[in-house]
């Protein structure tokens, strides 16, 4: 199929859904209850008014506000309602064009909405993500079709980097720069690989990335084979997320019925082919080389390094490893330029980040913000604060690789430099909300055994190490640590950062070195006291 061809099948598909005198669109995200329910009493009530001809219910992605879902949105006139039940479908059909139910009215200037920059998140809950024609009529594969018609891959991969875009799986690292070293690899073949493991505790923007807009995850992966000359690709992603697979594949086939995926793309000379690879729920494979050897069909333990992926990866060809968020990225980097993006954030943080807000905080659910925001405008104006009439104690983000950075430090603007500096990191784009009800010491022991058990065991820094730091935290939990502790504690973390073999070992000390640094007293206060010779206390 053609540029002709697709711009027809989007325009006719368009004036089908302009067709329609109002849109009815139903957040039908993993965590919204019940959509299906409301899909079926909505469209019922629209028959019981024979309205069929001028009302189209449909599914949505994830409209973001989890705390008040299900989310239903009325087009046009972008009413939206919260927590709706199967029961109020007859009320909300027979307020089109009317007054609006006021009972379940979201306010249309509510700042969890008003205050964000959706960039990959823009077309989540607005289309179907189990239609390709709705991606389409909103101009998707639009920057497929601009690159296969009219860039070179090196002009790919230079407008990444010129557009400052970096890793959103949490290290960082520059996009560009990983595209331009695959490219230049020598070899027959190359692979690229989605990595949709996302294993953080608290997070769930890949997750629902993918149930929302598959086919932009899709079009940024044939953009990014083209730019490094890759033929084959994988989607590794948790078997744990069954609806994120389903339309996965649902996209995977109505990509490559429409010749957006296989052989000569487009009528092109490119050829690309994607397959799914389902994890077992191992975090250590979100680590890349770990999650090579799981595609290889291997147990996902961390290959030392270098080689790097980039050089040496899956099947030892040249590799290229990139996390959902940042292949959702390159579509609208191509559409709009890469000046556009690099206007956005801050000098070294380019762009926009995707947030998954937990925790004690009003507002739960996913948020995209411009890189450079506050801690405090992303809890208290978009997240709404802290509920029950609490004090914020501490932001953790990261997930079990990152730190708790305290209320002192709410100013602080987001960035990767500004997160390290504090002792914490940008991770994948966990945020969870701590007030002040929470002991910091029962938080660093919750990731500390979640490192303890997810370590893969290749390494005795990471495999003996977490547990060890786990017992000593188990101590100052049950009140019953001495100084001696605290000094072996510091020491533990220390060694486990600079001796383990992966990310996963070198970052699991960090929830603790930052709540040591930041909340230190608490250590304090639960050590058993000494006498005045130096003996403790039985």
């Amino acid at each position: 199929m053609h540029r002709e061809e697709l711009a027809a099948r989007a325009a006719e598909h368009q004036r089908r859904l302009d067709g329609f005198a109002h849109h009815i669109l139903v957040c039908a995200g993993l965590g919204c209850p019940d959509n299906e329910a409301i899909i079926a009493a909505l469209r019922r009530a629209v028959a019981e008014r024979q309205m069929e001809n001028r009302v189209l219910v449909r599914k949505a992605g994830c409209m973001g506000l989890c705390a008040l879902g299900p989310i239903v949105l009325i087009q046009p006139g972008e009413i939206a309602y919260q927590t709706v039940r199967p029961d109020d479908a007859a009320a909300i059909v027979a307020s089109l064009g009317q007054e609006p139910v006021q009972r379940l009215l979201l306010p249309p200037d509510l700042p969890f909405f008003a205050r964000q920059h959706k960039n990959v998140l823009a077309l989540s809950g607005r289309i179907d993500p189990e239609s390709i024609d709705d991606y389409l009529a909103a101009g998707g594969y639009g920057a497929l079709l601009t690159v296969l018609t009219g860039m070179r891959p090196v002009d790919v991969v230079r407008s990444i980097q010129e557009s400052g875009l970096r890793g959103r799986g949490g290290a960082g690292y520059p996009t560009g720069l990983k595209w331009a070293t695959v490219a230049k690899a020598t070899g027959d073949r190359k692979y690229l690989i989605c990595n949709g493991d996302e294993g953080d505790p608290g997070a769930f923007m890949d997750r629902s990335i993918l149930e929302s807009t598959p086919h932009a995850v899709l079009e940024g992966m044939i953009i990014a084979a083209y730019a490094v000359g890759a033929s084959q690709g994988y989607i590794y992603v948790r078997a744990e997320y069954p609806l994120a697979v389903k339309r996965l594949r649902l996209a995977i086939r109505e990509a490559e019925r429409s010749n957006l995926l296989g052989r000569a793309i487009c009528g092109s000379g490119f050829d690309l082919t994607l397959q799914i690879r389902l994890g077992a729920g191992a975090f250590v494979c979100g680590e890349e080389t770990a999650l090579i050897e799981s595609v290889e069909g291997r147990r996902g333990i961390p290959r030392p390094r270098p080689p790097y992926p980039a050089e040496k990866g899956l099947w030892g060809c040249p590799t290229l490893i990139n996390n959902v968020e940042t292949y959702a990225n390159i579509p609208p980097i191509v559409r709009n330029g890469a000046a556009w993006f690099a206007a956005l954030g801050t000098d070294r943080s380019k762009g926009t980040k995707v947030f998954a807000l937990t925790g004690k905080i009003r507002h739960t659910g996913l948020v995209e913000v411009p890189m450079g925001i506050s801690l405090r405008e992303i809890i208290f104006d978009i997240g709404g604060g802290i509920p029950d009439g609490h004090a914020l104690k501490a932001v953790q983000t990261g997930g079990p690789s990152g730190g708790c950075i305290p209320a002192d430090f709410l100013d602080t603007p987001v960035s990767y430099e500004s997160l390290h500096e504090l002792g914490s990191i940008m991770g994948s784009g966990g945020m969870i909300v701590i007030d002040e009800t929470s002991s910091m010491i029962d938080v660093v022991r919750y990731f500390m055994e979640f490192c303890m058990e997810e370590s893969c065991g290749k390494c005795v820094p990471c495999r003996a190490g977490t547990a060890q730091i786990h017992r000593l935290l188990t101590r100052f939990q049950e009140r019953r640590a001495t100084a001696a502790d605290l000094a072996m504690l510091e020491s533990l973390c220390d060694l486990v950062k600079h001796a383990s073999l992966c990310g996963l070992g070198q970052s699991a000390p960090n929830p603790v070195l930052s709540t040591l640094r930041y909340f230190r007293q608490e250590y304090l206060d639960r050590m058993v006291p000494a006498e005045p010779d130096g003996e403790v206390q039985p």
